[in-house]
């Protein structure tokens, strides 16, 4: 095959030389190339064989028509072939000529990638002249309208101005015509109201004649109704009743007969079969055993449960026990506290008259103290208690009073929430009935606290009041009508204006709890820095017996009671649980640096902060009350 294609190869390139004298051009200036040789994709190597084949062919059949052909040519080209095939460098020679075909294709499609460059480039160059063009027109038109526009703007201007002038001349005839019509109703008023006055007094007495007499004709018939319907009904009554009497009296004497007879059947068969006389007779006596012994048991059952977890839903907080033995742990753990020996390291001696955890105006905690030792008096006398009403805003430590007055008259604790009573609907008058009952099982007396009271004891005229709620308030009314000998009612609000009529009639003492003065906001100030921050020795010292890393003992560096006292003045407005989160805000602060140290610097950056953000959120509250009533 390669022998026939370097044959096929100078046969071509001998033809392309005797062609070579026909051409108007000449191929000097391009490298030799053999075109069945080319790396074209046109030119599969299956057609290379084809072409050997027939081209020679061809070439040979148009000899005869070429009269300038030259057969040395032909036969210098052979030579050159068999020069070529018998030279070593044979590879190279064909190789150098596919390269040069393939330059030369690589030149014609560089040529074709700059033609259609530069045609694409005049393309946009077209389409720029295009785009410019359309935006000059469009700017153009642009400013054509923009100048209409400017016309007509002038134009609607004067015409407002105008009609302006024209409406202001108007409303000024108007207003002065409406003045006079004003006057000239004023007048007619004044006389219409003075007849319908006359007119209207005249009507009242006759309307008052008119009433007495038709009261009396009323009465009178309504007499003769009462007496006619009276004997109406009791003869209709009578007829009723006679024939109910039958009725039942065919029905009882229908069920008798009917009864007796099976009953009959039943003893006849019992009398007969003496194994279903004795079957009977044990199974009614097992029955009736087992329906007494269930019964017992489950009064039984029942009331032991209901001893142990007799707490109702709505207490939240109760010093009653929920168990048997709770209370003699919680007294073991008191006395433990009591008698630690850290504690009393640690802790001075407290008063046991006063309050000690609660930081009041002086009169206000005199008051206080006064009802307490009073509440202990009266639970001693065996004399009815004194219910209570403690409103003010919050934080301001009425549920901490409520606590401390029962612990010191010796009485038990239990606290609930108004706004618990609203989701039980229906059931709000049972739960209620249910903590009375549940109060009155107390040995000492029950100190029973509603703290937001408001929610479900407001005024029954609201609007807002659902039927569930107005039932809750007449059942705690009920419960509440008498004084008790068992409870103790406290009442704590925010809003003592929206409790209803009745429930303040249930109260025997108002207290109001304001916002901390300068004194007590310093002892408020001292109390919470004692509790979380001068207490860390106990603290450190009860969990290292529970933990193993030892936590960092808290240091306190110039802080003095003028720095607190500034502190104090400061927080005008705050109130005792305000004051508790500054003083954890604080401890906070400590906690985060890496010695806790708490010096003054620190103490009033975090003090100028709480303060800035109390009376942001106390402007933002304000904005969103406008915003409701707007």
């Amino acid at each position: 095959m390669a022998a026939t294609r370097l044959s096929a190869g100078v046969v071509m390139t001998a033809a392309a030389a005797s062609m070579s004298t026909l051409s108007y051009h000449t191929y000097a200036d391009y490298p030799f190339r053999f075109y069945p040789f080319s790396s074209s994709s046109s030119n599969p190597p299956y057609e290379e064989n084809q072409n050997a084949d027939t081209k020679p062919e061809s070439h040979v059949a148009q000899e005869p028509r070429k009269s300038d052909f030259d057969p040395e040519a032909l036969e210098r080209a052979a030579k050159a072939l068999r020069e070529i095939n018998s030279s070593t460098y044979t590879k190279q020679v064909f190789d150098l000529m596919k390269r040069q075909e393939q330059t030369r294709l690589n030149e014609l499609d560089a040529e074709k990638a700059y033609y259609e460059l530069f045609q694409s480039r005049t393309d946009i160059e077209r389409q720029q002249r295009l785009a410019e063009e359309q935006r000059n027109l469009i700017q153009e038109q642009a400013q054509r309208e923009a100048q209409a526009l400017r016309f007509k703007d002038e134009l609607a201007r004067k015409r407002l101005q105008e009609d302006h002038e024209t409406q202001r001349r108007h409303n000024v005839e108007l207003v002065k015509m409406q003045e006079e019509s004003s006057v000239r109703k004023e007048q007619a008023r004044w006389a219409t109201e003075e007849q319908i006055q006359t007119q209207h007094r005249q009507t009242e007495r006759e309307k008052a004649e008119i009433e007495r007499e038709t009261i009396r004709v009323k009465a009178m018939a309504e007499a003769e109704a009462r007496a006619h319907e009276v004997k109406l009904t009791e003869d209709h009554k009578r007829r009723m009743l006679i024939e109910r009497m039958h009725g039942e009296k065919e029905k009882w004497l229908a069920a008798i007969n009917t009864t007796f007879s099976h009953i009959e059947g039943g003893l006849r068969v019992l009398l007969t079969d003496r194994d279903k006389l004795l079957t009977t007779v044990g199974g009614a006596t097992a029955l009736a055993a087992g329906v007494y012994t269930t019964r017992e048991g489950a009064k039984v059952t029942w009331g032991y449960i209901n001893r142990i977890l007799g707490q109702p839903s709505l207490i939240r907080e109760s010093s009653i026990a929920k168990f048997p033995g709770s209370s003699i742990i919680s007294q073991s753990k008191n006395i433990a506290a009591k008698y630690s020996t850290v504690a009393r390291a640690q802790k001075p001696v407290q008063s046991k008259n006063g309050l000690e955890n609660v930081i009041l105006h002086p009169s206000l905690q005199r008051r206080i103290e006064h009802l307490a030792r009073a509440t202990s008096n009266t639970k001693a006398h065996q004399a009815p208690f004194r219910n209570m009403l403690f409103y003010g805003p919050p934080g301001t430590g009425k549920t901490m009073v409520a606590r401390e007055i029962a612990r010191k008259s010796g009485l038990d604790y239990a606290m609930m929430t108004g706004g618990d009573v609203a989701p039980l609907g229906p059931q709000a008058v049972t739960k209620i009935h249910e903590i009375f009952d549940w109060a009155k099982k107390s040995r000492k007396g029950l100190l029973l606290f509603i703290d937001e009271a408001d929610a479900f004891l407001c005024e029954r005229n609201g609007v807002h009041m659902s039927e569930a709620q107005r039932s809750a308030l007449n059942a705690l009314l009920f419960r509440t009508g008498d004084q008790s000998r068992d409870i103790v009612l406290v009442l704590a609000t925010n809003r003592p204006g929206d409790l209803d009529s009745a429930v303040t009639d249930r109260v025997d003492e108002v207290i109001e709890f304001p916002l901390p003065g300068e004194e007590e906001r310093l002892k408020l100030l001292n109390l919470y820095l004692g509790k979380y921050l001068s207490d860390e020795d106990s603290n450190l010292s009860k969990r290292s017996f529970l933990y193993s890393k030892q936590p960092q003992k808290v240091t306190i560096r110039d802080l003095s009671q003028d720095v607190l006292r500034e502190a104090a003045r400061k927080t005008e407005g705050f109130s005792g649980r305000e004051i508790a989160k500054l003083m954890t805000g604080i401890q906070a602060a400590v906690y985060g640096r890496p010695d806790c140290v708490l010096d003054a610097q620190l103490f009033k950056d975090i003090v100028d902060y709480k303060v800035t953000e109390h009376h942001q959120r106390i402007k933002l509250a304000a904005e969103g009350g406008l915003a409701d009533i707007m």
